[in-house]
């Protein structure tokens, strides 16, 4: 059995375990180091509150906690495994923005029964000084190593026109986009296999030419082989079995399934009609173009900031926006083309610049804001509404094979970093690598 530790910051049960063995690290007069990560070390007190939320969370569930040595080893590892994402962290310089960071601390502060972050800083710091700081900073490299993943491992997952065609064509994702078949459904079922066999394909026969199943079904039982069939209307693919909903998906209007053998007799379908949902998905979509000004070695943010308030004043006073863009935005592929973004919908953006291309009327420029990039002003020269079903739809399908392979690739990718990772085991005991006495 594999410990999986540090699975959920957020669980109140983890919190628990942490507040308590926080409590304990405080009280360690003297620390020893178990394991040297890169730049790091991780000390004894962590592999003690390591093991302490991982017996809470075991307990906690029900189950089995192991031996105290393979505890350890187990929960060493995945500390080792945390600070080597942490050390990329560090090279990364990825740290979560203060919001994210009070959300996530106050759903925590939520679970524990307190209403607001200072309520739960009270209340942990009167158990033990400091533990909030403790908690926060725990909670803030979760956070980060979140995005680290994200960043790292989204860039492995590669997705190709053709997977997201074979996907839209599946079963499951014909089920995905509302996919609706009208179908007749025949069972032959009989005590003897050869006789339902024989009637089986008569049906199928008969329903090349019929769409009548009362009357085939009349017509074609026997004494000692029964054929039940209905018209089953237009159902969703999603509410059909999936071992008939996936011989449905290949057949053309008309045509019918080969024979279906399954336990209950043997099954066939005709596609009488199709239908997908009527829904479009109409977007919003803003021509758009902006003049960037971007921090750098020799521009620093309140510079730029500087000249893109000089800017906006020269484009409000009746200088050309196209000319400015070209002649100092930032942005050098759009600044080739006047600053030109083309047509943006939603999500294209960061949520600051959407924001305000959003809230910018047609025509108007907006006044300097910033985003991550550095300082804008924009312009809006149209705006339109555009059916986006089949990008939707494909984005749809990205998605969920995205899904499908962020879990192995995060496995893939955690084992490549713990091997690249420099690492020194000062306790063979602890040492799954080293040879057991």
């Amino acid at each position: 059995m594999k410990i999986q530790h540090f699975q959920h910051i957020f669980r109140a049960t983890v919190l628990a375990a942490l507040v308590s063995s926080s409590m304990q690290s405080f009280a360690q007069p003297t620390d020893e180091v178990v394991a040297i990560v890169d730049d790091s070390v991780i000390l004894k007190s962590d592999l003690e509150q390591g093991v302490a939320e991982t017996e809470h969370q075991l307990k906690a569930q029900n189950k089995t906690v192991p031996p105290q040595q393979y505890l350890q080893m187990q929960v060493l590892d995945q500390l080792i495994v945390r600070q080597a994402q942490l050390e990329q962290v560090k090279r990364y310089g990825i740290k979560p923005d203060e919001k994210s960071l009070n959300a996530a601390v106050l759903k925590v502060a939520n679970q524990s029964g307190a209403s607001t972050l200072e309520a739960f800083q009270q209340k942990l710091d009167a158990i033990a000084p400091g533990t909030y700081e403790n908690l926060r900073n725990r909670i803030a490299e979760d956070l980060a190593i979140g995005r680290l993943r994200q960043q790292q491992v989204m860039s492995r997952i590669k997705i190709s026109d053709h997977d997201v065609e074979n996907f839209l064509n599946s079963p499951e994702g014909q089920a995905a986009l509302g996919i609706q078949a009208h179908v007749i459904h025949m069972r032959i079922s009989g005590e003897n296999t050869d006789e339902v066999q024989k009637v089986a394909q008569e049906v199928k026969q008969a329903l090349t030419t019929s769409n009548d199943p009362k009357t085939i079904s009349s017509k074609l039982s026997t004494s000692t082989v029964k054929v039940d069939g209905a018209d089953m209307g237009f159902r969703p693919l999603s509410d059909i079995p999936t071992e008939l909903s996936a011989r449905i998906t290949p057949l053309k209007v008309g045509q019918t399934t080969e024979l279906i053998n399954v336990r209950d007799g043997v099954h066939v379908l005709k596609l009488l009609e199709r239908k997908q949902n009527d829904q479009k998905a109409l977007v919003s979509q803003y021509k758009t173009r902006h003049i960037l000004i971007q921090p750098s070695e020799v521009v620093t943010l309140d510079r730029a900031k500087q000249m893109i308030e000089s800017l906006y004043k020269r484009v409000k006073a009746g200088e050309d926006f196209a000319t400015l863009a070209a002649t100092y935005s930032t942005d050098t592929g759009s600044a080739r083309d006047g600053g030109s973004l083309g047509w943006v919908s939603p999500g294209m953006m960061v949520p600051e610049f959407e924001q305000v291309m959003k809230d910018t009327p047609v025509g108007q420029v907006s006044k300097p804001f910033q985003t991550q990039f550095g300082w804008h002003i924009l312009q809006v020269t149209d705006t339109r509404q555009q059916d986006m079903t089949k990008e939707v739809q494909e984005r749809m399908a990205r998605q969920i094979l995205g899904e499908r392979q962020f879990d192995s690739e995060v496995d893939s990718w955690t084992r490549e970093l713990r091997a690249n990772a420099y690492v020194e085991i000062k306790d063979a005991n602890l040492d799954t690598k080293a040879p057991q006495k």
